[in-house]
């Protein structure tokens, strides 16, 4: 071959390097960028369109339709809506971040392959990365899935008096790691949710107020059942509850005896969270209305502050 024949192929070998380096692995690098990005953006659309709400009226996304509901009918407010809302952008935003990280990951193996790179050994590294990252976090993994899964099944939310074994109180966040409550003397528990092994939640669905009502022996039981009857339906006509007072109230009778007293019990069904304020009221009018009827007090040596009885042999 002469010489100028060799230079010719030469440049032609040259002229297809470069069209390759600068033309068309660059337009193959920016077909996965697009195609990654229109991935991504269709991907983010139909989590949000499952994650929100498509109209004022639907009371909750349609990811959260098919789970079952716990609030009786009753008690659909906004303010439940307003949780369940709550509760489907932070799942839609989990989802949303981990799409993003898996196509971004399948985008730059992509690009790397293009420009002649084996991607294996990366990928064997990342498998073993992955593996000792997973047994040294498994606590942290595992605290990430729990949250997701108290999210989904709806287990507790913002404003929900709650008890979680060894921290009781109102939750003031509720985040996929960790989970902030309240306590009733001011002190903010941090609560890793892999760490939760049982949920009361005292402020879902419905609440029950209870009325342990203690009175003597030498007492008439039917006179105070009647009378503790009477003062409950006194102040529930007085409109003070009408919002709070799901069910009329129900005279379950004595409960319990004891060498001293006698205590009856009465029970009324509330919306979630208001049993205390009701149980307050309610226990407050009893005891003027026991007052009134002269229904005894469990005290063996007197009432306090009235006349003390003495023994005498």
């Amino acid at each position: 071959m002469y010489p100028f024949e060799q230079t010719a192929v030469l440049a032609l070998q040259l002229s297809d390097t470069g069209r390759n380096w600068l033309i068309e692995r660059p337009a193959q690098i920016l077909g996965y960028l697009l195609l990654a990005l229109v991935i991504r953006f269709l991907l983010h659309r139909t989590i949000d369109r499952f994650t929100t709400r498509r109209k004022p009226s639907d009371r909750s996304p349609a990811m959260l339709r098919p789970l079952k509901d716990r609030a009786p009918s009753g008690l659909k407010t906004s303010i439940l809506t307003e949780r369940r809302s709550q509760r489907a952008r932070t799942i839609g935003s989990v989802l949303k971040s981990a799409v993003s990280v898996v196509i971004l990951v399948w985008f730059l193996l992509s690009a790397l392959t293009i420009v002649g790179i084996n991607v294996t050994p990366f990928i064997a590294s990342a498998g073993i990365v992955g593996l000792a990252f997973g047994f040294g976090a498994q606590n942290l993994v595992r605290d990430f899935l729990s949250g997701i899964f108290m999210l989904l099944e709806d287990q507790y939310g913002v404003g929900d008096v709650v008890d979680l074994g060894e921290a009781s109180g109102t939750v003031e966040s509720v985040g996929l790691r960790v989970t902030t409550v309240r306590d009733v003397s001011g002190t903010l528990w941090y609560v890793r949710n892999g760490e939760v092994l049982r949920v009361g939640n005292m402020s879902q669905g419905h609440a029950v107020a209870v009325l342990d009502l203690p009175v003597s022996h030498s007492a008439d039981i039917d006179e105070a059942c009647e009378v503790a009857e009477r003062a409950t339906q006194s102040v529930i006509e007085s409109g003070d509850f009408d919002e709070d007072v799901l069910e009329a109230p129900e005279m379950l009778g004595v409960n319990a005896v004891t060498a001293d007293t006698v205590t009856i019990r009465i029970t009324i069904k509330v919306r979630p969270g208001r049993q205390w304020a009701v149980q307050r009221r309610l226990h407050r009018a009893i005891l003027d209305a026991f007052d009134d009827s002269s229904i005894a007090a469990p005290y063996p040596h007197g009432r306090p502050g009235g006349p003390v009885q003495t023994l005498t042999k």
